[in-house]
């Protein structure tokens, strides 16, 4: 694994519960807002989508940049931190 946040390993630490979105790394207080308007409001529900886009590092980065305005950089933090919570729980 290559240099992650702080926000990354304390995500990929623990399940996921009910954490709000603004918990998965990349995502702050703006494109947290951009995702909770359009129904993404937990990280569950962003994990959902990382699935239904069957873990496609392009196709979610296409996705983060389509609905919240994701760059290249905060849309591959997610993606990246949604890869790894996976390795370690699914």
């Amino acid at each position: 694994m290559s240099s992650t946040s702080q926000k990354h390993k304390n995500f990929v630490a623990e399940p996921m519960g009910d954490k709000p979105v603004t918990e998965l790394a990349g995502v702050g207080e703006v494109l947290g807002k951009r995702l909770e308007a359009a129904g993404f409001d937990k990280a569950s529900i962003v994990l959902g989508q990382y699935l239904v886009l069957k873990k496609d590092r392009e196709l979610f980065q296409e996705w983060m940049k389509d609905v919240c305005g994701a760059s290249l950089k905060y849309s591959n933090d997610c993606y990246q931190c949604l890869n790894d919570w996976c390795e370690e729980f699914l």
